[in-house]
């Protein structure tokens, strides 16, 4: 007796962006009835034939205009009435893009960045899975040099304390901190300076990522602990 097949599947993509001081994501409004203007996660639909990061890149693409972006498979969200209008199984992504190059991109309609902690009231689970994906770049970056993804290529320490202070959702002591991240060798000192802000009498370093480094750590792993 031939199977019947009564599910539908789809994909969601949590997108993570730094501007300098907070960590802030991208809330769409739902397009269609049901629920029509009510805000959620960059969704759509998943065909049998597609492959679900295709489909999760092409998104982006349309949304951002954007390819090359950092995406890590999140989780299955697969509750049976997660979905009034059906049983969908949502295979979520979480995205990580760098703000300066996306500042002025001009959003899809419906789409706008809310800063992390005032996102509103989404539908379905869609809440319940950004809270994931926060709590997984959480721990990611304690253990990855993956959130360097959302610096700008040359950055000062203070760019990089914020950072982390945004993505672990606390305050760190900041030499201490330095202490801890110094000895990692991610950075090369470039010799250049800015003046972070008008009125600073001292100039900050600036950055930039020793990329091999880097590249060795993301597959070693290392372990902050702030």
């Amino acid at each position: 007796m031939a199977i019947k097949f009564d599910a539908a599947l789809g994909t969601s993509v949590v997108v993570f962006a730094f501007d300098g001081e907070n960590l802030i994501s991208l809330v769409g409004a739902k397009s269609e009835e049901p629920y029509r203007g009510a805000p959620m996660l960059p969704t759509n639909w998943v065909k049998a034939n597609e492959s679900v990061e295709d489909v999760a890149k092409r998104m982006m693409t349309r949304v951002l205009g954007m390819d090359q972006i950092y995406l890590e498979q999140l989780n299955a969200f697969a509750r049976v009435y997660r979905n009034p209008m059906g049983r969908v199984v949502n295979i979520a992504y979480y995205a990580l893009l760098n703000w300066d190059e996306v500042k002025n991109i001009k959003l899809q309609e419906g789409y706008r960045w809310v800063r992390n902690g005032e996102e509103p009231e989404m539908i379905f689970d869609h809440n319940e899975i950004y809270e994931m994906a926060t709590e997984r770049l959480k721990r990611r970056v304690k253990r990855r040099p993956i959130g360097f993804v959302l610096l700008p290529q040359r950055f000062t320490f203070n760019n990089i304390h914020a950072l982390y202070q945004a993505c672990l959702g606390k305050e760190l002591d900041k030499r201490n901190f330095r202490k801890k991240f110094m000895r990692s060798e991610l950075l090369i000192d470039t010799e250049e300076t800015i003046f972070e802000a008008p009125g600073n009498k001292k100039p900050s370093r600036l950055y930039e990522f020793n990329q091999q480094k880097y590249e060795k750590l993301t597959l070693k792993g290392y372990d902050f602990k702030f």
